[in-house]
């Protein structure tokens, strides 16, 4: 065989795997305590990691309302769809998997946790497909949503796949979105100018979280929080601090959350040389 010949032929079989792909294997949906969606197949996490509930403080009310949403999904009765909403760091994304991993353990494999990639929801409608054949309640999770200026069809998608659709999601599987924005899409001065449109605008992002059961903002701690959640992560840890360098540690980084908190401690391991 030429060499011409054989790059002709590999040509033509990467030409037919192009067009008849290797078939996609479908997940094991009732095996594991998570799954990663990445717009076209899954890939099982065998371990759920996540913060005990007892050390996200500062939050307890946010974590009241998660918790309890989250526990009733798993007991198979009626639950919310959920928009956590607010200021980056707080533990938004934490308490959800907080969450899912207190109601595991209370009701052993009865729900799993799917974390979807913003960039993969175009594949949602194939995942709704396949966890709906499942004998499981799932929480379908996408973090940081956000749409970019312009784009009409992600949030027509997101809010016909929270109700009313015709590919709504099925009946054991709720959504839980975290976002920056409780309107999810970003508003704009001109939207107040514009007397065309201003109320159609408005209306048509807001109705985008209202289809959401639960919207939960999240706030940036105070300084008794912060110090508080230090503490709690401290004891758990065995680590001691002192506050005026917990709160210089906060003026450096420009800002108060669990996020900082979180590195605060990170940072005194490492001076004790321990490892968390």
């Amino acid at each position: 065989m030429t060499d011409k010949t054989a790059a002709l032929l590999e040509r033509i079989a990467k030409a037919l795997d192009r067009l008849a792909p290797s078939a996609r294997h479908s997940a094991d949906w009732l095996a594991h305590p998570a799954y990663l969606w990445d717009g076209h197949e899954a890939r099982a996490v065998p371990s759920l990691i996540a913060p005990r509930l007892v050390l996200l403080r500062g939050i307890d009310q946010q974590k009241e309302v998660v918790v309890s949403n989250v526990a009733r999904h798993a007991e198979g009765h009626a639950a919310h769809d959920m928009l956590l909403w607010g200021s980056r760091g707080m533990g938004k994304s934490a308490l959800l998997r907080s969450a899912v991993v207190a109601a595991q353990l209370a009701h052993g494999s009865a729900i799993a946790l799917v974390q979807v990639a913003p960039e993969a929801l175009s594949g949602l409608t194939a995942l709704f497909a396949e966890l709906g054949a499942a004998q499981r309640r799932f929480l379908v999770y996408i973090d940081d949503l956000g749409f970019e200026d312009g784009d009409s069809t992600g949030p027509r998608q997101l809010r016909s796949w929270l109700e009313g659709g015709v590919e709504a999601r099925p009946g054991n599987v709720r959504l839980a979105v975290t976002a920056n924005r409780r309107a999810i899409v970003a508003r704009h001065m001109s939207e107040q100018d514009d007397p065309i449109n201003r109320r159609d605008v408005v209306d048509d992002q807001l109705a985008l979280a209202d289809r959401f059961g639960l919207s939960i903002g999240f706030h940036a701690c105070d300084q008794d929080d912060y110090l508080a959640i230090i503490a709690g992560y401290a004891a758990e840890y065995d680590l001691t601090f002192e506050s005026g360098d917990a709160l210089e540690w906060s003026r450096r980084r420009g800002a108060r959350s669990g996020r900082v908190a979180w590195h605060y401690i990170t940072e005194l391991a490492g001076r004790a040389g321990r490892v968390l």
